[in-house]
């Protein structure tokens, strides 16, 4: 409607979906463009594969990373003459990644996936080998069309932005449930198969990081007394405190957490102690619910916007907020940046002030530093990680000790 007023657009979604007859629709309609979500084409597969299009365009193409899913199949399987992928996220965890993407603009361009792992994968995610980084990086740099934010052409005249961790200790309880914790698992991982033990380490990773965030979640105990859950998480103290602190300043900030219960810990606290009503948008919020939240805080409606990281941490355009904390880290930097460009977009005209909060001495510590150290590859371009389970003993040990 604003810079192409001239096109025809449908949407194929919901009641407005044609069904079976959507070659024979599409035939007879003026329609320029089709827009549709992953879901609704994953369903629809095969009606529009009928069809060739002269563009199929995937915005979020992160959507079809995970090459076995019925969805990425589905979308890879659409026909076009021209093929566009738009993301800022590339690769999350793993270069299988890259290959589904690839598989979609280009089939072919890196031979089958085998091919792939072999040449590649191999490569760089097990012995980090710098030639083969410099090889991939010269094969994908002809189809990038690549641009930060500080890209100088782009003249976006974005405000400063100033990103640190928030360092804060376990309290006395937390640091003895998460001793107890690993000597537990690590006697069940002593007898485990290769299998089991990978199922044991991503069950710590989960636990500990809950607990690193509050005892109460580790626990599973009910959302009661206000005061006394702050003292029992220095974390929590300090996220309730400084976002209540930023709202009493008339400024705006936003809260993103990969917990249900940590962001209802936050809400419950904030609601208590400082009897502010502060929205949470998680996957479960209907689309017109989430896009009038997004039109309030955007409007100064409210002052604290608390999002689950992967429901909130794409898509939406939240400039208001000139503050972001992030109360648990995710294993990639690129997801965290991904949610911190929710404020930090074009439209932001204030100093953006970015805090991620780390609890000393754990878990959340000691993977912060191997994001920094060990898993960017060559310019961020592309990122991998060595994934976790696949870790030995002594490595585990050291990750986990506390």
């Amino acid at each position: 409607e604003r810079f192409a007023p001239s096109l025809n657009v449908h949407v194929h979604y919901g009641q407005s979906r044609v069904g079976e007859e959507f070659s024979e629709w599409m035939s007879e309609t003026d329609a320029d463009v089709i827009l549709t979500t992953y879901g609704t084409a994953t369903q629809d597969s095969e009606a529009l594969q009928r069809v060739v299009f002269s563009t199929i365009a995937l915005d979020e193409a992160q959507n079809i990373k995970n090459m076995q899913t019925k969805q990425s199949r589905a979308i890879r399987s659409l026909q076009g003459h021209h093929y566009i992928a738009l993301t800022g996220t590339p690769i999350e965890n793993r270069l299988s990644e890259l290959w589904a993407i690839f598989d979609f603009m280009f089939q072919g361009y890196f031979g089958s996936f085998t091919t792939f792992t072999k040449e590649y994968i191999i490569p760089i995610e097990r012995d980090d080998d710098e030639a083969t980084k410099r090889e991939l990086k010269l094969k994908i740099e002809p189809f990038l069309l690549r641009r930060t934010k500080n890209d100088p052409h782009l003249k976006l005249d974005l405000p400063e932005k100033v990103e640190q961790n928030e360092y804060v200790p376990l309290t006395e309880e937390q640091a003895a449930l998460y001793e107890g914790y690993i000597q537990s698992s690590k006697e069940k991982m002593h007898d485990a198969s290769p299998f089991e033990r990978k199922g044991i380490v991503l069950a710590m990773l989960n636990r500990l990081k809950q607990l690193c965030n509050h005892p109460a979640l580790y626990l599973k105990e009910p959302i009661v007394d206000a005061p006394r859950l702050m003292e029992r998480s220095y974390k929590l103290d300090e996220i309730v405190k400084r976002s209540a602190q930023i709202a009493s300043d008339g400024e705006q900030c936003l809260i993103f957490t990969q917990y249900l219960g940590m962001g209802e810990l936050i809400q419950y606290c904030l609601d208590e102690q400082y009897n502010l009503d502060v929205p949470f948008l998680t996957g479960s919020m209907r689309t017109d619910e989430r896009d009038r939240l997004v039109d309030a805080f955007q409007n100064g409606e409210f002052p604290i916007f608390i999002l689950s990281l992967r429901a909130g941490g794409t898509g939406l355009n939240l400039t208001a907020a000139n503050y972001v904390l992030h109360a648990d880290r995710w294993w990639n930097p690129a997801v965290e940046n991904q949610a911190t460009d929710r404020a930090y977009r074009i439209g932001q005209t204030k100093f953006v002030h970015v805090s991620k909060f780390v609890t000393l001495g754990t878990i959340e510590e000691k993977i912060d530093k191997m994001l920094e150290e060990k898993m960017a590859l060559s310019d961020e371009l592309v990122q991998s990680s060595r994934w976790i389970t696949e870790l030995s003993d002594e490595e585990l040990d050291q990750l986990f000790s506390l």
